[in-house]
């Protein structure tokens, strides 16, 4: 495992950026509603990040290799069912859809990455309970973080609280850590499993994402023909919150904090 502890210079930069990327949830709140489809709000980020944040957007070409097309969008959209790395689309939302947005956005050569649940008007009171649970499983684990907590206290802590209100913790997909690198080490697992080999000691000057995937049917998912959008196995609702993290010396700093949040 090599986690980059990150320099002051590092530091700077990764505030920048995740606070950008909060910005662009910010931004894209009002434009969530029933009859917008998910192409729309992905040119809306698309151009805000880069014409006005003068950033850019990092999913977009993401994973690309010979024989393989990258991530064809700027930001992520997953839908009821789906899992993570939703495709936008021409396909309208509508009340009672439950989605989530995943933007990344690289600065001077630093990435901010964050997501958020939106529920689009009245939905069943179990989506609602989902979406609130997810939110608390990350809260929990982000109050856990400090210098000489362990990386397994956070996959624990998630999955307690997540099977305690009945649901499931999506093991396939994890947070992960991030600075130059869109993916670092560490790994960051949302459930209890962790050994001698993938855990680790949390120090100051690490900077990771903590991501949540929470189901409200069985934990099982399964990857569509597109290469890119995973989805729930038995179609029920899943969850995801994300914040990107810094260690700091007496505990931990949330660099993807957006206004309506206190931390």
């Amino acid at each position: 495992m090599n986690v980059i502890i990150k320099t002051p210079e590092d530091i700077e930069g990764m505030r920048v950026a995740g606070r950008l990327a909060a910005e662009v949830l910010e931004m894209i709140t009002p434009h969530v509603k029933a009859g917008v489809t998910t192409d729309e709000l992905d040119r809306l980020c698309h151009d805000y990040i880069v014409n006005e944040q003068k950033a850019i957007p990092a999913p977009l070409n993401y994973g690309a290799a010979p024989g393989r097309q990258g991530f064809p969008k700027s930001i992520c959209t997953s839908i009821n069912h789906v899992v993570c790395h939703g495709i936008p689309g021409e396909k309208k939302l509508k009340k009672g859809d439950v989605m989530n947005i995943d933007v990344t956005i690289i600065k001077d050569g630093y990435h901010g990455d964050t997501s958020k649940m939106f529920i689009i008007g009245d939905t069943q009171p179990f989506n609602e309970r989902l979406v609130q649970v997810t939110q608390e499983c990350l809260y929990k684990a982000i109050d856990l973080v400090r210098p000489g907590a362990r990386l397994s206290d956070i996959g624990r802590v998630i999955q307690a609280h997540a099977h305690a209100n009945h649901f499931t913790v999506v093991e396939e997909y994890c947070g992960h850590g991030i600075g130059k690198g869109f993916h670092e080490d560490p790994q960051v697992l949302h459930y209890n499993g962790y050994n001698e080999n993938n855990d680790c000691i949390l120090q100051e000057g690490m900077t990771f994402t903590i991501e949540p995937m929470i189901n409200a049917g069985k934990k099982n998912t399964k990857l569509l023909g597109d290469g890119w959008t995973a989805v729930t196995k038995d179609r029920r609702s899943s969850a995801q919150w994300e914040h990107t993290l810094l260690v700091t010396a007496d505990g931990v700093e949330v660099l993807t904090r957006r206004s309506e949040e206190n931390f």
